[in-house]
């Protein structure tokens, strides 16, 4: 891929882009994550709760998201929720359209991403439990550096059916050992 990548924090410039990916993407797509489409948020439910959060501080946040851009415009977004101030968090990660995936992208970005959350956050561990059947995500993060904890059946997040996932961890001792 060629192109500047970058990662910023969430705008709420960006919130409508957001709520297009999740209101508008394919209903194929969206179950391979994982998805259960009938608990997908109304798009005013989805913009009055993505903007209180990125007005509330780090210590109240309940999801903290930030922006993937390539040539600063925006592609993706990666967030965290069940956030723990000071302890842990759970990472999703979303590349909107399917010519930015499977070409690295994501892999550069998640690592671009990580301070952010482990020094906004003060996090001592990041946890990431895609869809056991969506390769991709469990490829990426491996290679970040990220630890296969275990695999489990739960219901991984508020917009997703039940389903096995993978359950990865990564430390702030790992983190800062692999990016120094």
């Amino acid at each position: 891929m060629s192109g500047q990548l970058s990662v910023r924090e969430m705008q709420v410039e960006d919130i409508p882009l957001i709520a297009d990916y999740w209101l508008n993407s394919d209903a194929d797509f969206m179950t391979s994550m994982g998805v259960d489409l009938n608990k997908l948020p109304s798009r005013e439910g989805l913009t009055n709760f993505l903007t209180n959060q990125i007005q509330a501080p780090f210590e109240e946040k309940m999801s903290y998201a930030l922006i993937w851009c390539l040539n600063g415009k925006q592609i993706g977004h990666n967030n965290v929720n069940a956030i723990e101030f000071g302890q842990s968090a759970k990472m999703h990660l979303h590349l909107w359209n399917f010519e930015n995936r499977q070409k690295g992208v994501g892999t550069f970005l998640i690592k671009k991403s990580l301070p952010f959350f482990f020094e906004n956050l003060q996090l001592k561990e990041l946890y990431c439990e895609p869809y056991a059947l969506n390769p991709a995500p469990n490829k990426t993060l491996e290679k970040v550096g990220f630890e296969f904890q275990k695999k489990y059946t739960t219901i991984p997040g508020s917009l997703n059916f039940e389903q096995e996932v993978n359950q990865w961890k990564l430390t702030i001792e790992k983190f800062v050992t692999c990016n120094p």
